[in-house]
């Protein structure tokens, strides 16, 4: 085989590889999303797997199960860098090696130090062959989560906002249901499903009264998080329900503790010093990753958002745009709160996505700071 048709097959199984890990979104976390593919020594596909759920057996483990005698002599392809450590399980790269696997591909380098190119390194001195960065880019991007985690120790955080062409949330009057389609919204179901929390504002809780749920089939409701400093949301709120999922209120380290008290018992307050009058995201952000909390989806007004950008603390935007405009300068927007005169100092993003979810347009951005 020569190398440009090797690599053409090693490409094909790494984006199974990708689409094997994606099924485990929103159950692994603060694991990365990873999935296996084991070729038998002729290169036919006998194994598939990926890591379903935190505790349980890595990709690699569950492909080699399911190739069995077939793997020996063959081929293992993986998103990301075998682990080659004792963690909740045992080393992926001494089964590897167990199995007599000849040749692993792996996407990308693990960010976890106690991981990064040590897999590697144990996998080539058994005289395993090792391919590296195949797909690299997809391969980061399917764990981005999981890099920023490792390399920043702090949180993902993404905006979500759904926008008329002109870039409205909501009329003057507020407005707001429904600007996108019943498909978008699913869509939207299926992001919160993806995160470990939702984040909004006060006055989102009070004008809409949102139960923040990711309702969909077999998915799992993110940790609610509502930054209200001088606790002004109403304890009754669908949010605030105790429905077995934490919720985190942020509050100033000013607030009077008279007032937390007529609130559900479920609730945890994080009390946050206050930068020009509001929460300080800084110490919010960080203090939240410290609680377990690695990716947040912040459905806000466009204060907040606007604030978020303003601090450097957003990694991805995703805008959901409906074919529709407000035309009304009053209407709310998605995001708020600066004031230019130069047109080339506004937010500046990268364009990464474009989907189309009939009528509506979805836009993955990242901002450029």
């Amino acid at each position: 085989m020569n190398a440009v048709s090797e690599k053409k097959i090693y490409e094909k199984y790494m984006k199974k590889c990708i689409s094997l890990a994606k099924k485990s979104e929103g159950f692994v976390s603060p694991n990365p999303l990873v999935g296996a593919v084991v070729l038998d020594k002729n290169g036919n596909l006998c194994g598939t797997g990926r890591h379903k759920r935190v505790g349980e057996a890595h990709a690699e483990v569950n492909a080699l199960k399911k190739a069995g005698e077939k793997a020996e002599g063959g081929t293992i392809i993986v998103n990301l860098e075998p682990c080659s450590h004792y963690g909740k399980t045992p080393p992926c790269a001494d089964l590897i090696i167990e199995k007599g696997i000849k040749t692993v591909v792996a996407g990308i380098l693990d960010p976890n130090p106690i991981v990064s190119g040590k897999g590697i390194k144990k996998l080539k001195a058994a005289g395993i062959r090792v391919i590296t960065g195949v797909l690299e880019n997809d391969c980061r991007e399917l764990n981005e989560i999981f890099f920023k985690n490792k390399i920043e120790n702090k949180p993902f955080i993404a905006i979500k906002s759904a926008v008329t062409l002109d870039g409205k949330i909501a009329t003057k009057t507020g407005s707001s249901k429904w600007i996108t389609s019943e498909k978008s919204r699913l869509s939207v179901q299926k992001l919160r499903n993806k995160y470990d929390a939702i984040l909004t504002g006060s006055n989102t809780i009070i004008t809409d009264n949102p139960s923040l749920t990711a309702r969909i089939k077999n998915g799992r409701n993110p940790v609610r998080i509502i930054i209200d400093s001088c606790l002004k949301t109403p304890p009754a709120a669908k949010a605030y329900t105790d429905d077995g999922v934490k919720v985190f209120i942020a509050v100033s380290e000013f607030i009077n503790p008279a007032l937390k008290n007529k609130y559900p018992n479920n609730i945890e307050f994080i009390h946050c010093p206050l930068k020009n009058n509001k929460i300080d995201l800084n110490y919010l952000t960080n203090k939240l990753f410290e609680k377990g909390i690695y990716s947040i989806l912040i459905e806000a007004g466009g204060d907040l958002c606007g604030q978020f950008i303003k601090d450097r603390l957003i990694d991805k935007v995703y805008l959901y745009t409906a074919p529709k405009a407000t035309g009304d300068i009053y209407a709310k927007q998605w995001i708020s709160g600066f004031a230019l005169n130069n047109i080339n100092d506004a937010c500046q993003f990268d364009i990464k996505h474009v989907k189309f979810i009939n009528p509506d347009i979805l836009c993955e951005l990242y901002p450029k700071y």
